[in-house]
């Protein structure tokens, strides 16, 4: 998922420029489908801040019921903080992956072979102390 945010944020980033209105009807579909894809995600880990923030951003750029701003001087800083926003959460979920997997190999017990376990309640115990 990181590469496909990573294409969202670089588009973005593009979208400053003046191109054809062909370009900003694939960048609408583009991000709104990375916004569906971010809210999911941050919904099921329960980021809420987060899934505001992307809610916002696929209201604004959803390609059924298309908001025009009619300047380019108004989008120019909406792209640029929307590729922000885009980079900054595929480095957040890359760093939340390699925690879970420090944390999983940090709590992984060595594997023992069979014939070297003991079990507590296999040994026999005397309650009496040895006479000498």
């Amino acid at each position: 998922m990181k590469p496909f945010l990573t294409f969202c944020a670089l588009c973005c980033f593009i979208g400053i420029f003046r191109l054809p209105i062909e370009y900003y009807t694939f960048l609408r579909i583009l991000i709104s489908i990375g916004a569906l894809l971010v809210l999911y995600n941050t919904l099921s880990s329960k980021q809420h801040y987060f899934s505001i923030i992307f809610l916002v951003i696929f209201i604004l750029f959803n390609p059924v019921f298309p908001i025009y701003l009619y300047r380019k001087n108004i989008w120019i800083p909406i792209d640029i903080i929307t590729g922000i926003l885009f980079l900054l959460i595929s480095f957040i979920e890359r760093k939340e992956q390699k925690k879970e997997e420090e944390i999983t190999e940090e709590t992984s017990e060595p594997s023992i072979p069979i014939h070297q376990r003991t079990v507590s309640r296999d040994r026999i115990i005397n309650p009496e102390k040895t006479k000498e």
